[in-house]
């Protein structure tokens, strides 16, 4: 496994631009600048790639683009959500089991480093009430992927997740710090910690929201997302120099 670094790439941008949450919108990158700018991202030194069936086309050109350096960065990705158009989740063992298949096909490689459950907004219910959880610890067994994680939005279903899982994915930033205790809860029990939407958005400027995150000393790596390889440069700069 490649080490993690405390920024890593958040590859939404690169597959998708329909019904996003960010405050503006943007052309999606053609093939040659996803190649310029995925390959850019391992040369800048940032080692954690993070994408999800449901961002479009980001599996399926990470894996074009990427697979010749695939030890080189830890490969993240997620089960349970797809999207056309609108979003459909199903976290049935068949479905979960499809998806990470599925998964390994588009991004072209033979294990991942780590798969989330990709919870909708009743994350409790998708803890409690299904078997996405169980299923990614088999697959786990059988080889397909090294690490199981949960991507949630309520304090209590990442409590609750806790015992079971190996990371959690979960927002934090200068506008909502909710998780802050159960980060640290997280961080105790040597489970891993990765931060979305540290920028709240793209609400909050880098300067500020960067050193905010990795102030805490619960978060193993903030996932930034972005189209331009100067801001990536800017923002490891501005990392290396708090």
């Amino acid at each position: 496994m490649a080490p993690i670094t405390a920024l890593g790439y958040g590859a939404f941008k690169v597959g998708r631009n329909q019904k996003t949450k960010y405050g503006h919108s943007y052309e999606l990158p053609t093939e040659q600048e996803s190649d310029r700018l995925l390959n850019s991202v391992l040369d800048l030194g940032i080692t954690v790639i993070d994408t999800a069936p449901s961002y479009g086309l980001s599996e399926e050109r990470i894996g074009r683009y990427l697979s010749h350096r695939r030890e080189e960065f830890f490969l993240s990705t997620k089960a349970g959500e797809t999207f056309e158009g609108e979003s459909r989740y199903d976290y049935s063992k068949d479905a979960i089991v499809a998806s990470v298949h599925s998964s390994l096909q588009r991004l072209r490689t033979d294990v991942l480093d780590c798969v989330f459950v990709h919870s909708h907004s009743d994350d409790v219910a998708v803890l409690t009430e299904t078997d996405a959880v169980e299923t990614l610890l088999d697959l786990k067994a059988k080889g397909l992927t090294k690490l199981v994680g949960f991507s949630g939005y309520s304090c209590l279903s990442i409590r609750n997740c806790l015992p079971q899982v190996d990371a959690i994915m979960v927002e934090f930033n200068v506008n909502n710090t909710i998780h802050a205790g159960v980060m640290q809860e997280a961080a105790d029990r040597g489970v891993k910690v990765f931060v979305k939407k540290g920028m709240s958005s793209g609400s909050v400027p880098a300067q500020q929201a960067i050193p905010f995150v990795l102030e805490n000393t619960s978060v193993t790596t903030l996932l930034l997302s972005s189209l331009s390889v100067e801001h990536l440069k800017e923002n490891i700069w501005r990392t290396s120099d708090e």
